[in-house]
C-alpha cells in the first residue's frame, strides 16, 4: 500500500509539473481520472 501511495504521488507531481496553465492541469486531472477509472470497469 505505502508503494502505491508513493507512486501516485510521484505520478500527481509529474503529470502537475508538465502542464504550465490551469485549464492543462484540469485536462491532466481528467485524463487521470479516465484512465484510473478504465481499470475498474
Amino acid at each position: 500500500m505505502r508503494k502505491a501511495m508513493i507512486w501516485a504521488a510521484l505520478t500527481a507531481s509529474l503529470v502537475l509539473s508538465a502542464c504550465g496553465t490551469v485549464d492543462g492541469i484540469g485536462r491532466d486531472i481528467s485524463g487521470g481520472a479516465n484512465r484510473v477509472a478504465g481499470w475498474f470497469n
